[in-house]
Parts: structure tokens; sequence; C-alpha cells
């Protein structure tokens, strides 16, 4: 765990390779260091502004950014990896920041008394229909937001999911239940619904998320979800003992060690030092390719993906209305697989 936080990763050339190959290879044998690295780093992050030297600070957030919270995301754990944005980006861009949590600030009480109402009307018709269920608000995360708005070039205003309704149930069939339950009372909003349980993310995130025109006419996101997935959502690897020592283990949390378990391939593969740390921040998951949309977007998919798999990423319904594709200006075969770099 030390090691980890004495690495400079701007000067990973420093570093001997054969020491870092080893600190990776414990953390691939025991997932528990690498949440304790995270938790660390967040401790880290959390006291940054006590420090006087402004390029350490931005050294120490620009390498949170680039390491460990990609790290906490592939992972799944939603609550260090937000943090460890935010902190980031106030260190960062600290005028952007504050003045975006400026905007945030002055609309909450709107946006709180709409989730509030929201909120007491599922509480009453939930019930109703059989269907049990814990309903609270929750908040997006300012990095999050910050990313979104500069992707599709927006104001906040057009941000839907700013806040959002959670709905968590017992089981899966209460999930499409409820799905049901939220779309008679409310209007959904066309192309705003997506379905990651049928196909959850990458890192095994699972969820129903639907926007709607929701009270007083407003967008409200409303998301729906098990308890078993509501916890992996928000502790990821972590919420895997909870699970293992008290009930049957998190669906797919085993697969998370089988990619920490490939850093160990690595000592065959790289003898530079800087070369190491370059695939550490770039290529440490090598199960994912990376295409681009018509107007240049990133779009992050599993090896192995293909074109109907992009048209799902896009949208769930880009992907029902699917009939052929175009790669790189060729048209190819449905089972074409996509290769990092590929234009769709």
């Amino acid at each position: 765990v030390g090691r980890v936080e004495a690495i400079r990763w701007d000067r990973i050339e420093q570093e001997a390779a054969e020491s870092l190959r080893k600190m990776f290879i414990a953390m691939a044998a025991e997932i528990r260091v690498v949440i304790i690295v995270l938790a660390l780093r967040v401790q880290k992050m959390r006291a940054l502004e006590t420090s006087q030297d402004t390029t350490a600070r931005r050294r120490v957030a620009r390498e949170t950014l680039e390491v460990f919270a990609p790290l906490a995301n592939r992972l799944g754990v939603w609550q260090f990896k937000s943090e460890l944005e935010n902190l980031s980006l106030q260190e960062l861009e600290p005028e952007t920041f504050h003045e975006l949590e400026k905007l945030l600030q002055e609309r909450r009480q709107e946006r709180m008394r709409l989730i509030r109402q929201a909120i007491a009307i599922l509480q009453e018709k939930l019930p109703e229909q059989g269907i049990r269920a814990v309903v609270n608000g929750r908040a997006k995360h300012l990095y999050s937001i910050y990313k979104k708005m500069q992707r599709k070039r927006v104001g906040l205003d057009q941000i839907h999911d700013v806040s959002a309704v959670r709905v968590i149930t017992e089981q899966v069939g209460d999930c499409y239940a409820a799905l049901g339950l939220v779309h008679s009372i409310w209007v959904p909003l066309p192309g705003q619904f997506d379905d990651y349980i049928a196909r959850p993310k990458e890192n095994l995130y699972r969820s129903l998320h639907t926007t709607v025109v929701g009270p007083e006419g407003k967008p409200l996101e409303i998301q729906i979800r098990t308890r078993e997935m509501h916890d992996y959502a928000e502790y990821g690897v972590a919420a895997h003992w909870a699970y293992k020592e008290g009930r049957k283990a998190v669906k797919g949390a085993d697969q998370k060690f089988v990619v920490l378990r490939q850093l160990m391939d690595w000592e065959r593969d790289v003898a530079d030092p800087h070369q190491f740390a370059e695939r550490l921040k770039t290529d440490v998951f090598r199960d994912q390719v990376y295409v681009f949309t018509p107007a240049g977007d990133i779009v992050d998919l599993p090896l192995g993906a293909t074109p109907l798999d992009f048209a799902y990423r896009i949208h769930t319904m880009v992907g029902h209305r699917f009939r052929g594709a175009r790669v790189n200006d060729q048209i190819v075969t449905l089972d074409y697989q996509l290769k990092t770099g590929d234009r769709i």
C-alpha cells in the first residue's frame, strides 16, 4: 500500500521496474489491497488543500484523474470514484468547479422539491401494485455533470439527470414492474431509456434508467435496481465480501479479480518502467476497445464488441433499429469485431 502512494507517476522512469511489478502482483493477488490504496488516495486528496506547494497539488490531482479514479471506476467503487474526480476537478479547474457548484446550489431547492413530490407519489403507488421497494433521491456528482456538459456541449439546463429518483426493489422482476408503473404515471421522454440490467456496463453496473416528464412538467430521471445491484453500484468489489460472507457472492464480482490478475502478465511483456507506467494508465484494462462516433466522440466497448454492441451503447432504440453498419467508410458484416480507432 505504501509503495503505491510513494510512486511519482510523472517521473516513473526513476522507479525500478521490478519493484513495480512485485507491487502489482501483490495487488492482483489480494483485491483488498486495492481498496485500501483507493481509500488512502481519497484521504490524500481531502487533505490536499493544506499543502502550500501548488505544483505538487496539481501533480497529485492529475495522477488521481489518470490512475486512481479510472481504477475505482473499473472496480465499480462509485463512492471512491466520484469523490476522487470531484476533488481533482476542484484542484485542476477551481473556477469551473466553483461556478458549477454555485449554479447547482442556486437550483437545489427547486430540484429537491420535485424529487420529494416524485418520491411521495411512488411510495403511494408501488405498494398498490404489490411492489416492495425503497424510494429515495440521489444527486449526480459534480465532475460527472461537468464531463457530460463538455461531451454534449450543452448548458446545465439541458442535463436531465443532475438529480434523480432511485427505486430499490427486492427482485429483478419487480424492477420491470416498477418501470411499467413509472411510465403509467409520467410520460417517458423519447430516446431516454437504458436497460443496463439486460446489457450491463463494462464495470458490471446494472440498473434501469428512464427519464420522464415528472412533477410540474420538469424532466426527471428515475433509476430502478435491486438491492444487490445497488450495493454493487455503490461499492463495487468492496461489496463482494458482504455477500460472500453473509449471502451469495455478487454476480460478476469474480470477473474483477481476473482483470487485476492480468497485471501479473506484464512481467513478460514490459521491460521498460516508463512503458510500464504508460500502460498502467492507458492500457491497464486490455479487454476494452475505443471507437469513434461520426461526431468524433469516443465510445469504450468490451473486446470483441460488434457494431450491434456499439448501436446499443449509443442508445437502446438505436440498437433495436439496427440494420447494418459502416466502419471506416466500409460496409462490414454483422459479426465484425471492432478495433480501437475504428470510426462507426
